[in-house]
């Protein structure tokens, strides 16, 4: 009972763990991933007429509707010039991706007028020198320009250019925060020689909302040009990299308790051999085989009841501590202090299933060998 106590609160302990960096994770990507997005099946750019953006926002489900333009672009200050990605965004953009929190210094928006401004990711400002309180922090902006001509006679004519004041810093993950400079959705366009057009339409959702009937219904509208992805699916690489290393964590742990059950197989099968006395009295009053087989499969169930109830307990009393009070922290510059722990129901009810199962398995050999003891004992006396 103690090796299933600590083998299914180890369990319940590593499952909460890896859903609370789920849940983190998760709430971090909330600011660039939205709940629905639509995309182009193919090509970079797509422009939708006023008939089909009033159809999207009709949609029973739909809340909050924005629209995205981004490409690569070289940024140029005084200090550097690097590579980064120009996210043109609309002015629901912040009602539909939850960026504030995620502010560490100036404004949550960008606007338009003599000197637009910018949001950038903190390693982009650290990189590039820039200041949201330095009223001359000036970011320069070049996209290759299409429509160039006598480009050798013109080398800047090459390059279509925008100058933008940074006036918020963000800091979300190292991904986020190194590549994203936020500016005004016509701006970019602009930049782009793209007037009118997108990259993406990026979706809020009301909170009773279906996420998978929302996109069957924007599917079933837009047609099969458009790609409609829902937050899991636009970063499928995490989502299967974070479930894949949860289950590989309860296939060793499963292991564990199947070796752990060895034990009670040995103490079951002592069991059988210091109540071979009694067995013989039970038979000898009438009860038949099954019954005394049953008996012992019933004893290896209820050790594994109470061990596996024990350890769930255990585990979970450890999770709400951890919850609470933050006893195990994490060590470097992190966005949280401490492991965060998130309890489910159905955790809970895969881990009795497997105490159950490991008891099953470890008590059926020991029953099998009382019930055969029994009937070589009857074959003795007759």
């Amino acid at each position: 009972m103690l090796a299933l106590a600590v083998g299914s609160a180890a369990m319940i302990i590593l499952f909460s763990v890896f859903n609370g960096f789920e849940g983190v994770i998760g709430d971090l990507y909330t600011a660039f991933y939205s709940d629905m997005r639509v995309s182009p099946a193919s090509g970079k750019f797509f422009s939708l007429n006023p008939g089909q953006l009033a159809q999207i926002r009709a949609i029973p489900g739909v809340d909050q509707v924005a629209a995205i333009i981004e490409d690569n672009v070289l940024v140029n200050t005084e200090e550097e010039q690097i590579v980064v990605t120009l996210r043109g965004v609309s002015r629901d953009y912040f009602k539909v991706n939850n960026l504030k929190p995620f502010i560490m210094s100036g404004r949550d928006s960008v606007k338009l007028g003599a000197l637009p401004t910018a949001i950038v990711g903190v390693h982009i400002a650290a990189r590039l020198g820039l200041s949201v309180d330095n009223d001359f922090s000036r970011l320069n902006i070049y996209y290759p320009n299409a429509h160039a001509a006598n480009v050798v006679l013109n080398p800047m004519g090459a390059f279509s250019t925008l100058e933008l004041r940074p006036d918020g810093i963000f800091k979300v993950q190292e991904d986020f925060d190194g590549r994203y400079v936020i500016a005004p959705l016509p701006l970019v366009q602009d930049l782009f020689s793209a007037a009118g057009k997108c990259s993406s339409l990026e979706l809020k959702l009301k909170p009773d909302a279906n996420p998978l009937t929302v996109q069957q219904l924007l599917r079933q509208a837009l047609g099969k040009q458009y790609r409609v992805d829902t937050r899991p699916e636009q970063n499928k690489t995490l989502n299967s990299v974070m479930r894949t290393e949860k289950w590989a964590t309860y296939v060793i742990l499963l292991f564990v308790l199947l070796i752990a059950s060895v034990n009670m197989i040995g103490a079951m099968s002592l069991l059988v051999l210091e109540k071979s006395r009694d067995m013989a009295i039970l038979t000898a009053m009438g009860a038949p085989r099954g019954t005394l087989s049953l008996i012992f499969l019933i004893e290896g169930m209820l050790w594994a009841v109470i061990g596996g109830g024990i350890g769930l307990i255990l585990g979970a009393l450890l999770c709400l501590g951890q919850q609470h009070f933050g006893w195990i922290r994490l060590n470097g510059d992190f966005i949280i202090q401490s492991y965060p722990v998130s309890m489910r129901i159905m955790d809970f009810l895969v881990i009795i299933l497997t105490v159950l199962m490991v008891g099953f398995l470890a008590a059926v050999y020991p029953a099998i060998r009382a019930g055969r003891k029994l009937e070589m004992a009857g074959q003795a006396w007759s």
